[in-house]
């Protein structure tokens, strides 16, 4: 199997670290190879605070997924978060030096480059320069100015920035694992390919995606990325909550949430209780469920705030803005009880949950169905994506192509000047190869020597 035929996707996360490999297959449903996962040491929040055991993790993942899937894995698409990620709107414009020429997809290249170049606070970095809508000439809102003819191509921009240092440093873990990072993705970008669909994006819709360290929101409207931005808290703060609250360990802490934890205490009994095992000979510990949900819902209560704030800083309670399509809540800490009518409670919008086997061909035992693999996924489709449009021959290769044929035509047609011009110079067949051909000649009689044959045997029939 060559390289070529799959791709592969890094989410570097908080709690785990996830390698996933697929590939496309006939129906365009992407075909999961393989799967590598191991918790992940060494990121908090989003961001890499000890290299030697983020390596460490990462090889862990890298390995099991090659098993699994019985390829070498040597490219990756990998997922940026972190509370050091901001966004801003931009707007710019390019002069072509062809107007008669129609725009093509280096233009918008050329522009997304110029883009590139604005000047960042000191230590910050651009990750993704999206367009949003682009003007030609004096016509606006174009969606795709691909095809068409224009002296001033102009566009509005979604530009995403980060702390260069970050990403130096998931750079330098992705190196030293033994790996190249193919291309760096934000991770709630990822989850949106993977789990919402084209009509919420046209609808206006919110991708919630609540991870161990922060909860990552991006924004759709009219197909088009309005806002994203990275809150610093996720599901490992609930987990914090539940361990100080109760006075348990952090590996309790994390089963009672995950088996037990509910968001709405409301929808609990006040008599049902859960034993946690005590630490080393000392008695069993009784904790209520009530009490738990408690917890958890203060937090939760916290979060779902943080991004009605974000949601309104982009405007999404004014008319023309609206959220049609609501929320949808994805990432691990989308898998707590009754998240869904908390956030239909708290932000007013309707919610659903996000799975991300939507896109998904082979998922029988439904294992990737998990809202927690939703940002590998969608990096995986990001992979796929990025290989799909390395295969497209560019138009510099296309006018390349045409110019050779051009000039190999043109070989051919001097070759045959040449020929009439100077007769003499046709060069003679060997011998051995001229023979046959002299035999086969003399053996098949011409189309005038078969007609004076059959001139001759007419007047020789008359004669008679």
């Amino acid at each position: 199997m060559e390289h070529q035929e799959y791709s592969v996707g890094l989410d570097i996360g908080t709690t785990k670290i996830v390698a996933i490999v697929g590939r496309r297959n006939s129906r365009g449903k992407i075909e999961v190879l393989g799967l590598g996962k191991a918790k992940s040491l060494g990121v908090h929040k989003g961001i890499v605070n000890n290299i030697s055991q983020t390596i460490s993790s990462i090889k862990t993942a890298v390995e099991e997924a090659q098993k699994s899937a019985g390829v070498p894995i040597h490219k990756v698409t990998v997922g940026i978060a972190g509370k050091h990620i901001r966004s801003l709107q931009h707007s710019d414009y390019i002069m072509r030096e062809h107007p008669d020429r129609y725009i093509t997809e280096d233009d918008i290249e050329k522009l997304k480059d110029q883009v590139k170049k604005l000047v960042m606070l000191p230590g910050e970095e651009i990750i993704h320069v999206l367009p949003q809508e682009y003007k030609v000439d004096s016509e606006g809102e174009i969606q795709e100015p691909v095809g068409m003819h224009g002296k001033r191509l102009e566009a509005n921009f979604h530009v995403v920035v980060g702390q260069m240092g970050s990403i130096r440093n998931i750079a330098r873990c992705v190196r030293e694992a033994g790996l190249e990072m193919e291309a760096l993705t934000l991770e709630p970008l990822a989850s949106s390919e993977a789990v919402l669909t084209k009509e919420e994006k046209e609808a206006g819709v919110a991708i919630v995606d609540i991870g161990g360290g922060t909860t990552d929101i991006a924004i759709f409207k009219d197909n088009i990325i309005r806002h994203t931005c990275v809150i610093p808290y996720g599901g490992g703060i609930i987990t914090d909550d539940i361990k100080e609250g109760c006075s348990i360990i952090e590996k309790h802490a994390e089963q009672l949430k995950v088996k037990f934890g509910s968001s709405v205490p409301e929808l609990e009994k006040d008599s049902t209780y859960v034993t946690i095992p005590g630490l080393h000979g000392r008695p069993d510990k009784e904790i209520s469920l009530k009490v738990l949900a408690q917890i958890i819902n203060a937090r939760v209560e916290e979060i779902l705030e943080m991004v009605n704030t974000e949601l309104k800083a982009y405007g999404a309670f004014e008319q023309k803005k609206k959220l049609i399509a609501g929320i949808v809540l994805t990432g691990g800490g989308s898998n707590l009880r009754n998240l869904r009518q908390l956030a239909n409670y708290t932000t007013g919008f309707d919610s659903r949950i996000g799975f991300a086997n939507e896109y998904v061909a082979n998922d029988k035992n439904q294992y990737l169905k998990g809202p927690e693999f939703a940002t590998s996924i969608g990096l995986l489709m990001e992979s796929l994506k990025i290989r799909d449009k390395k295969m497209l021959p560019t138009e510099e290769e296309i006018i390349e192509q045409k110019k050779e044929e051009g000039s190999q035509k043109l070989e051919v047609a001097n070759q045959k000047t040449e020929v009439e011009n100077h007769p003499s110079s046709i060069i003679e067949p060997p011998a051995e190869i001229a023979k046959p051909k002299e035999q086969a000649r003399r053996s098949k009689p011409t189309f005038g020597q078969s007609l004076m044959d059959k001139v001759k045997k007419f007047f020789e029939e008359v004669e008679e």
